[in-house]
């Protein structure tokens, strides 16, 4: 009974994490300028990384810009690589709750 309503605020833990899927460019419908303000911190098999364009926990994947290359439209081309994905919220200090793929 204690489910969300739409006037109530989100569950902690749900509200601690950052969302499974998540995109740095305006146009992706995974982009959430929110939790991008609030700095989303991400290891990417085991190791923690800055340069990743886009993610999904649940299918194991980010995607990272792959060198200078644009494609026609000026948008940095991106290659997919594959593993096991934790995203935080930066902004909860040292022991945010990590969102992964149990």
């Amino acid at each position: 009974m204690n489910d969300e309503t739409p006037d109530s605020t989100p569950a902690k833990s749900g509200a601690d994490t950052p969302p499974e899927h998540l995109s740095v460019h305006p146009g992706n419908p995974a982009f959430d300028a929110e939790a991008l303000q609030r700095g989303v911190g991400i290891r990417f098999k085991g190791k923690q990384r800055t340069d990743i364009e886009e993610y999904s926990i649940p299918e194991g994947w980010v995607r990272v810009q792959a060198g200078k290359t644009v494609d026609r439209k000026g948008q940095p081309l991106t290659i997919k690589l594959s593993g096991p994905v934790e995203a935080w919220f930066e902004d909860l200090g040292e022991d945010a709750p990590v969102a992964r793929k149990d």
